[in-house]
């Protein structure tokens, strides 16, 4: 087992990571579901489909050998759950169940139940807590710590949201063998981006042990998962608000990674953790563009993402855009300012940077030659 504090001023948190944490989930949350001790009020429990379908069994069992009930609110699967519709039947259903600020709500699933729960709770008498339960490897590595919740609308993605902490979270890998492969893959993704950014030792470790990573060995599953927690619950700690730019980093390859998601409709045809590989892609080649990385290490960082089967190149997309309307998408990114948009780009490596000096229109050319390639 594996416990990491987030150690945020006055709210601090763990992530516990554990095999089998789920059976023992009641024990592991005891201390947040006070308020619904005896049974007379039931724990609510957010999922998708897919998710109560696999583990409502198993949730519910360890809640009632704890002497809780569950109440579930169960949303489709997919971005489409992260909409104000859902989020008004979400909150409508915690305020007639009487939940309290000192109550909390379950999350369990992937990024998308992640996101609509916490910012849920956010709004919800302006605070009730709520514990992360992440069931795909993006949320376990990145989406379920560090109080980023949103909903998407017309305008964009997640551009409607709040900071809003989780009390607590679990992980347990093993819930990760009905991932499948796809997105495990795109969870992958998010793992590589803590190497490309921070940590060149760690980003060697995948290039040797990816494949190990994506077949779910324990070991090097536990140990993808724990450095990539403890790289984010540092950053967290230091920004949580991203106002001193190191959070930023956190968004390498996001930029023209949501781009592609915008373009793409937010759909199936490219998961969130495709496109962030495919957009560390190209934020690797734009660095060596501007001479800060070579080719070959431009080509060393496609070549992981490429070895992990995520997408490296444009052309697969077959997109009919050209790069300035990618870069139309691009101007709504949540990290723009004024008129000038800052870029996560290499210094090298395992060394990301802030760039604000990127020329949107030299960033549409680039686009442009990377889709005619």
């Amino acid at each position: 087992m594996a416990v990491i504090p987030v150690a945020l001023a006055g709210r601090p948190y763990e992530v516990v990571i554990a095999e089998g944490l789920l059976a023992r989930f009641a024990e592991a949350a005891a201390p947040f579901l006070k308020g619904y001790a005896g049974g007379a009020r039931k724990v609510p429990v957010v999922a998708d489909t897919n998710t109560h379908r696999l583990y409502h069994a198993a949730l519910e069992a360890s809640l009632a050998a704890g002497g809780y009930g569950a109440e579930w609110f169960v949303v489709e699967p997919g971005e489409d759950a992260k909409t104000w519709p859902v989020l008004e039947r979400l909150t409508d259903r915690l305020l007639a169940l009487g939940v309290t600020r000192k109550d909390h709500v379950i999350a369990l699933g992937g990024g998308v139940v992640g996101d609509l729960v916490g910012f849920a709770c956010a709004i919800t008498k302006r605070g009730v807590g709520f514990v992360q339960v992440p069931t795909t490897l993006l949320a376990q590595v990145d989406s379920s710590v560090g109080g980023k919740t949103a909903i998407n609308t017309r305008a964009g993605k997640n551009l409607i949201g709040a900071f809003h902490q989780p009390s607590l979270v679990l992980i347990d890998p093993l819930v990760l063998a009905t991932l499948p492969d796809r997105e495990m893959r795109a969870g992958y993704a998010e793992v590589l981006k803590y190497g490309l950014l921070g940590d060149a030792v760690f980003f060697a470790w995948l290039e040797a042990n990816g494949n190990k990573v994506l077949a779910r060995e324990p070991q090097a599953l536990e140990h993808a998962i724990a450095t990539s927690i403890a790289m984010k619950a540092r950053i967290v700690a230091e920004d949580e608000r991203e106002t001193l730019y190191l959070r930023a980093l956190l968004n390498l390859g996001h930029t023209f990674g949501h781009a592609l998601e915008a373009e793409t409709g937010f759909s199936d045809r490219l998961l969130h953790g495709e496109a962030v590989a495919l957009g560390m892609v190209l934020a690797a080649k734009y660095s060596a563009r501007r001479g800060e990385i070579s080719a070959e290490d431009a080509a060393r960082a496609g070549g992981a993402i490429a070895a992990a089967g995520l997408p490296a190149s444009l052309a697969p997309l077959g997109l009919t855009c050209d790069g300035a309307a990618l870069v139309d998408h691009m101007r709504h990114d949540k990290k723009a300012e004024g008129t000038t948009l800052p870029f996560l780009l290499l210094r090298a490596l395992g060394e990301a940077y802030v760039a604000r000096d990127v020329d949107l229109a030299d960033i549409a050319a680039f686009l442009d030659a990377e889709l005619a390639a």
